[in-house]
């Protein structure tokens, strides 16, 4: 072959082989150029509009009279946590006397079984008949609304008697009751003339009815039934008994088959449902063979957590009956549990008690309770028999009477809750003998009243309670339990007691408990949205806090407060914001110590830095008085400038008003913190120059030039404010920015504005832009807004702190038009000197350009629907290239907090494809089964007793209900923050993607959080995935052992100071008695219930 036929081949396979098409060079220098412009021309606006370097100046000017001092964390924690023991300790001295009161009432009172007495029914109160008269117990009743009870209507002279559904309102046991109990009256009405910050005070008694001041109207719920029953709260519950350790034993043998089967379930429910944190349980099921009903709890105790309690309450709703009973095992099983965990100083260490639910005992089983539980009966055996049949109910007796327990029969679904309460009084027996009146203070729970007019963390409260007991000499080896007494403290008011402006831009005090549950912190989130109604999280008690302080991961921090230490550590710590999509980098220096006279801890968390020190200014009264007058000034309302909620003259003042009021003498009574009246007096003098500068401005605006600033605004870190507009107030963009519909962008209780924490954590003199994402803009829509905010620094004897943050707002559109106007070259451009496309712009179809902050939101691109979108989604290529370049990296954050979707499971596939008629059948099959389930749960002799009637519908709504699915449910995930790394200023690549390669260049704004990225968009890069914010569930489902370990795993807890689980006196032949047994005709349908089920 010759060389031409040589050459020509190689032409030829050259041309087979596929070609990588050369891509659009984009010049270096172009683009650093089109950076420079567009930053110095951002720069220029938002400085010139937020008055930035004049705010810079004034401080500037009046650092030679400021002190910046540094903050004493320990000092101040302690300080705090002083300050709240008093604060408590006036709570529980109003409770002593409210006991005080109760028992000698009670002393002092004969049992009378004919006692005639009206009370005032809240049911009742101020209902009338069709002859317009009242109705018995519903007397006129005055209600009021008080804005120190949230603006509810109260009556603040009266309590009044609130009685569940169930419980019959003339029972003589409740008139005796409620008679002696009027005695509390002028107690509850004194405590609070005594101390106004005391908020809700009540008696439950164990009668089960609740007397409650001040009165208010009780409603029912969507049923017509009053479901609240005191007995079952947690503050009565933790007070009638000390810790328990309870294993509970159910026979699932087939005779239990049916309504028996469901009597016995609700039996187990009810009695965890009076189950705490304090207190340790498992759950046996026994027939031919003994099995606890979660496999991995086999041979232990867990604590009685609301998360533990509700998954035992699933399973306890899958038993099912079968096989024969053999009980001897599962008490032996149960007695050994008890007895290792007692040894190894485990579980509650004070009562321990097996709960037996059985349709019958074949024999007394003596030899078991020989063996493992006599002479000193350190267990008690509480017995409950199932069903009608009595002809094992002598020796189902004999175990409770032989075990200091005792013994009921539950026939009906109705019977159930009290039957299960005596177990209560029986526990309560020793402490009541003693005369022991433990105080206690419960976890937190939420006030549903304030849903909608506070802060998250802030819906929560915190109960003390105390026992009642009777003196009566005859009764006192029956210790009888009167009842419990408690006061209910909002969080808040602890909360006050540490005030947000010690605390510097990013600190914060949050409490926990002995558990280690948190009672009160920023970061704990109680509430979900379900659909658009918020909602209280399942678990929104018992979050734990190395759930929300997840950077302690050896549990320093946890094990430290736990024990009541009082100590400081230091973490760095990665804090989440703008709802998880950034993140703050911050070294956090802890402060703790204990709650004396509580089994509360508290916390003080300053950030290093600027965060340990607070600024003290200096200026007369009388000029600052005449700048706080000023019109665009506003005070951080959530902030305690002067105390306003407990003089009702006073409630109706604003922070600014009273502070005000406070300076010019007319409120000679206002009780001010001084320290922080004297810094809004200094920022508002230092501040005051803004006022006039922003007039001018907005007077002499240029409207074709500067369409588009609508707002400016700053805020001091005394929680002073000013803002200004540029434009009609109903122009505005953003009209919830800077309004309380807008919590992150305002000072509160939690936290400092977003636009203020994030500024400090800049440098100085550089601006945060920061855009609402596409799924928080108003409406729904695209943004249309950017916040713009700088830290003011001031530095005295070498220390730096910040002393305020100022910005702009500015519409969408005067960015983007800034922006295009500088991506591009003059078509007479000299391009000689550049390598690369020219004369080029951004608005040629051969690039795409974006701008993005340091997290990697998109402000600007040639599409609009992208804004607001995260980069790495609209284009992976290049996202992935910034990451492995580093001039991005991926922080993965973690929500031990979060709401995942349950998946709903269909048992068949086919059974939705049937005909309707099935449906039909199938429906009205439930529904006859049902109803005569429903019939049989009941007497029908006393079911004309409206009560009941009521009780029944209570019970068929809440099984009804039970059947429901929840989509959502507390769970625990990941998710990642992309962080911009500012030291890497700039940086272009090639990506290969296949036949071609795309050039992109990346190039920070000076003085911004913000990148200018250009990208090569004639290169197809899509076979690059798109890097997403995914949020995925930490699942330990698929490792079994792992989830099971972590399960068993118990957290370190504080047991409380006190147990009272015998008493030589208590008279332990008090055990209990067969119930009244009859005979109903309904019992004949039960066999057609059964089979239609």
């Amino acid at each position: 072959m010759g060389p031409w036929a040589i050459l020509w081949m190689m032409l030829w396979l050259f041309c087979l082989l596929p070609s990588t098409r050369a891509q659009t060079k984009i010049p270096l220098e172009t683009v650093k150029s089109w950076a420079d412009a567009f930053g110095g021309e951002l720069y220029s606006i938002v400085t010139k509009y937020s008055g930035s370097l004049l705010l810079q100046k004034k401080y500037k000017d009046v650092e030679p009279t400021l002190k910046i001092k540094e903050v004493d964390g320990l000092e101040l924690v302690k300080k705090f946590s002083e300050q709240m023991e008093s604060m408590l300790r006036r709570k529980v001295e109003a409770v002593e006397r409210l006991v005080e009161a109760a028992e000698d009432a009670d002393l002092n009172h004969e049992y009378n079984s004919s006692l005639e007495f009206d009370y005032y029914n809240s049911l009742l109160i101020n209902e009338k008949d069709e002859n317009d008269n009242y109705v018995e117990l519903g007397d006129e009743f005055i209600l009021e609304p008080n804005e120190h009870f949230n603006n509810l209507l109260v009556n603040t002279t009266y309590s009044d008697i609130q009685l569940p559904t169930n419980v019959y309102n003339k029972d003589p046991d409740i008139l005796n009751g409620v008679y002696m109990s009027e005695a509390l009256n002028p107690i509850f009405v004194d405590n609070f003339e005594r101390d106004p910050t005391l908020t809700w005070q009540y008696f439950g008694s164990s009668t089960g009815f609740f007397r409650l001041y001040p009165g208010i109207k009780w409603l029912p719920d969507e049923n017509g039934v009053i479901s609240f029953d005191c007995r079952n709260r947690g503050w009565y519950i933790q007070a009638a008994t000390s810790p328990k350790d309870i294993v509970i034993i159910v026979d699932v043998s087939g005779s239990m088959k049916g309504l028996r089967m469901t009597i016995a379930k609700h039996t187990i429910i009810t009695i965890l449902d009076t189950l705490g944190e304090n207190d340790f349980v498992n759950i046996i099921a026994y027939n031919d063979y003994v099995h606890f009903i979660e496999p991995c709890f086999k041979g232990i105790l867990v604590q009685a957590d609301r998360d533990n309690r509700e998954h035992f309450k699933q399973l306890v709703d899958e038993l099912q009956a079968k096989g024969v009973g053999t009980v001897n095992k599962a008490l032996t099983e149960s007695f050994k549990i008890l007895r290792e965990f007692r040894d190894a100083g485990q579980g509650g260490l004070c009562n321990q008690a097996i709960m037996l639910i059985t349709d019958g005992a074949v024999e007394d089983y003596e030899a078991v309770f020989e063996k493992y539980n006599w002479p000193d009966r350190k267990v008690r055996v509480f017995t409950y028999l199932i069903g009608r049949e009595v002809t094992f109910a002598p020796n189902v007796k004999w175990i409770a009477c032989n075990n200091k327990g005792y013994y009921t029969q539950i026939s009906t679904l109705a019977d159930v809750q009290e039957n299960v309460m005596e177990y209560l009084h029986v526990l309560s027996r020793p402490m009541v003998i003693n005369h022991d009146h433990d105080i206690i203070w419960t976890e937190a729970y939420m006030d549903s009243a304030l849903f909608a007019s506070q802060a998250q963390s802030l819906l929560l409260m915190t109960t003390v309670a105390m026992p009642v007991f009777s003196k009566k000499n005859e009764t006192r080896s029956h210790g009888i339990l009167l009842g419990v007494v408690g006061s209910d403290v909002p969080l808040r008011e602890l909360l006050k007691l540490a005030p947000r402006y010690k605390l510097g831009v990013h600190g914060y005090a949050f409490l926990n408990t002995n558990n280690g549950y948190i009672l009160s912190h920023p970061d704990l989130r109680p509430l979900y949205k379900e659909g658009k109604k918020l909602k209280p999280k399942p678990n929104y008690n018992s979050v734990d806090l190395s759930e929300v302080e997840w950077e302690d991961q050896d549990e320093i921090l946890r094990t430290a407060m736990i024990n009541g230490e009082t100590g400081y550590l230091s973490m760095d710590v990665k804090v989440p914001v703008d709802k998880g999509k950034r993140v703050l980098f911050l070294t956090n220096d802890y402060f703790f110590t204990d709650i004396s006279g509580t089994p509360f801890s508290l916390g003080v968390v300053l950030s290093r830095g600027h965060g340990e020190y607070i600024l003290l200014g200096n200026t007369s009264v009388e000029e600052g008085l005449h700048d706080l007058l000023q019109p665009d000034l506003s005070l951080a309302n959530e902030w305690i400038y002067c105390i306003t909620d407990i003089d009702p003259d006073h409630r109706k003042l604003s922070q600014l008003e009273a502070v005000i009021r406070f300076l010019t003498g007319e409120e000679p009574d206002l009780e001010c913190d001084e320290e922080l009246v004297q810094e809004v007096l200094f920022d508002a003098v230092v501040t005051a120059p803004m006022e006039a500068y922003w007039t001018t401005l907005a007077l002499n605006m240029s409207m074709e030039a500067e369409a588009g600033v609508e707002m400016a605004f700053l805020g001091t870190r005394a929680g002073l404010m000013r803002s200004a507009l540029y434009v009609g107030s109903e122009k505005i963009s953003n009209r919830k920015f800077l309004t309380r519909k807008d919590k992150e962008s305002i000072f509160t209780m939690d936290h400092f504005p977003l636009w203020y924490r994030r500024a400090a954590e800049h440098p100085p003199g550089s601006f945060i832009y920061s855009i609402v994402s596409e799924d928080d803009s108003e409406g729904g829509g695209l943004p249309k807004v950017v916040t713009v905010s700088t830290a003011v620094a001031v530095a005295v004897d070498g220390k730096m702190g910040i002393a305020a943050a100022v910005g702009v707002q500015i519409k969408l559109e005067l960015l983007q038009r800034k922006f295009w106007m500088a991506m591009q070259q003059p078509n007479d451009s000299d391009c000689s000197a550049l390598d690369g496309a020219c004369p080029l712009s951004c608005q040629d179809d051969i690039l795409n350009c974006f701008l993005i902050d340091n997290n990697g939101f998109i402000l600007i691109s040639k599409r609009p629907a992208e804004t607001g979108k995260f980069f790495g989604a609209v284009d992976g290529s290049v996202m992935t290239q910034l990451l492995n370049m580093g001039m991005f990296r991926r922080v993965t954050m973690y929500d031990y907090q979060a709401m995942c979707k349950v998946p709903h499971h269909h048992h068949s596939g086919a059974r939705p494809l049937l005909s309707p008629i099935y449906a039909f059948l199938a429906a009205v099959k439930w529904l006859i089964s049902d109803f005569l389930i429903f019939l049989l749960e009941f007497n029908m002799s006393s079911f004309w007793h409206s009560d009941n009637l009521a009780d029944a519908k209570a019970v068929f709504h809440h099984s009804h209900k039970h059947k429901k699915h929840d989509t959502l449910q507390p769970c625990d995930t990941e998710y990642p923050v992309f962080v911009y790394e500012p030291a890497i200023k700039e940086t272009n690549g090639l990506i290969e993607c296949g036949d071609c390669q795309k050039m992109f260049v990346a190039q920070q704004i000076t003085s911004s959080n913000l990148l200018l990225l250009v990208t090569d968009a004639t290169c197809d890069c899509s076979s690059f995935p798109p890097v997403l914010l995914d949020v995925k569930e930490v699942n330990l489902a698929h490792n079994a052992s792992v989830k099971c370990e972590r399960m068993r795993s118990q957290k370190l807890r504080r047991r409380p100071d006190t147990c009272h689980a015998f008493h030589p006196e208590e008279n332990a032949q008090d055990c209990g008695g067969a119930a009244e047994v009859s005979i109903s005709p309904m019992l004949l349908l039960l066999p057609l219930a059964l089979l239609l089920r």
